[in-house]
């Protein structure tokens, strides 16, 4: 596996560095110090399999960078990695096209899981920092027991679910990879608690969701 980090703190990347090239996780390093040099980076090295990329960079933020970075290499993953961990965060960078938001504070491990979990297709983010009763998106509110809540993009996805529309004909629209919408749709079959896409648009139409 070959990862990318894009962080403005040369500690931070040295450390993040030494715990994945770990003998047991067998990965490859590279660094950038910022979003620009990172997009020069994925553009120069097309075998890199994911970004790690910091939110909070002078110039060009986290959230901004995650468009630069789809435009350059659409079907490139893109995980948060962020000290950040308020909710409108996670929203803002899954809306943004970001596959992943982990908190610093996470152990290598659960990185690791969180990288895998994205290359496999689906959407990393840690489930209490989706939940709670201040957390609001889509026009419903999460409460105990409700669905987790949609970024925008997962209900552009799901409006475009309700046209009928296939996974290649929704990424044309988005401008996303169908590895990037195959995501997000599985992340809105576990947030409205269903299991294919007759059930999720039959259950956003009750609920207003579109």
């Amino acid at each position: 596996m070959k990862l990318l980090i894009v962080d403005d703190h040369a500690m931070v990347r040295a450390g993040l560095a030494a715990l994945l090239r770990q003998p047991r996780y067998d990965v490859q390093v590279l660094q950038a110090r910022n979003a620009s040099e990172g997009i020069d980076m994925i553009r120069a090295n097309s075998d890199i399999d994911v970004v790690l990329l910091d939110v909070s960079m002078p110039g060009m933020n986290g959230f901004e960078a995650v468009r630069e970075f789809g435009r350059a290499r659409p079907d490139l993953p893109i995980i948060l990695l962020t000290a950040s961990e308020d909710p409108a965060d996670v929203r803002r960078g899954l809306a943004a096209g970001a596959l992943g938001y982990v908190p610093k504070s996470s152990s290598p491990d659960t990185l690791m899981s969180a990288i895998r979990l994205v290359l496999s297709g689906e959407i990393y983010v840690p489930t209490v920092m989706l939940r709670g009763d201040d957390v609001e998106t889509a026009g419903t509110k999460a409460t105990a027991g409700a669905p987790l809540p949609l970024t925008k993009r997962q209900t552009e996805v799901l409006q475009m679910l309700d046209r009928g529309l296939s996974n290649k004909a929704i990424g044309r629209e988005l401008e996303l990879s169908e590895r990037t919408v195959k995501a997000h749709i599985t992340a809105i079959f576990k947030s409205l608690r269903v299991t294919n896409r007759s059930e999720a648009v039959e259950f956003a139409r009750r609920a207003a969701l579109i």
